[in-house]
């Protein structure tokens, strides 16, 4: 079983897909978590097991060990705290998956050296003043972040479209990254998923 969060203000169409393919192919019992009313009301719609709330305060809610995997999709740049959720996926999940987009992309340091604004891109779409993300993260911040927190990166994805980059230039070249994550703890490696790079 899986839960899925996603940040109201990011398209959620694709995390949508993404529990309607878990549960349609792989028979996952998937439950999400969104915070905009109005895309619960279509995740539902779907037959989809979705609930209204807030990942920086829901998470706490759920017990130890609930799910095989959670998910956090395109979530972490939004969330007040992004060490404190983590710590709550890692904990109600025996693996967690995260994805976000990478501040370090090329594309984006370009706009900011050359036009001195703050980018919009693809995957980052909303002006400064109406963007959900308040914490600009990069790959390299990230994975600093999991080695000083004692962190297993079981496998990771560095995407830039839908063209994977490689590990070593993934902080200048990749778009958006997904981390599948486990606590140091849990010493029974699963099986690497297909297509990743460390």
């Amino acid at each position: 079983n899986a839960a899925i969060s996603a940040p109201s203000p990011q398209p959620t169409s694709s995390t949508r897909a993404l529990m309607a393919a878990l549960r349609d192919t792989k028979r996952v019992d998937a439950r999400g978590l969104e915070l905009d009313a109005g895309n619960v009301a279509a995740a539902v719609s779907r037959g989809l097991s979705v609930i209204q709330g807030d990942a920086d305060v829901e998470l706490s809610e759920y017990p130890d060990a609930s799910f095989d995997y959670a998910i956090l999709s395109q979530t972490l740049q939004t969330a007040r705290r992004p060490d404190v959720v983590l710590d709550h996926l890692l904990r109600i999940g025996q693996r967690a998956f995260v994805s976000f987009p990478n501040f370090a992309h090329w594309g984006v340091r370009l706009s900011l050296l050359w036009g001195g604004r703050m980018p919009v891109t693809r995957l980052l779409p909303e002006q400064w003043f109406d963007t959900p993300n308040i914490h600009h993260v990069t790959i390299d911040d990230f994975r600093a972040f999991v080695k000083a927190r004692d962190i297993a990166v079981e496998g990771a994805w560095f995407l830039s479209g839908d063209k994977q980059t490689t590990s070593a230039a993934a902080n200048f070249r990749a778009e958006h990254a997904v981390f599948l994550l486990r606590p140091q703890e849990l010493k029974e490696p699963k099986r690497l998923p297909q297509g990743s790079n460390l």
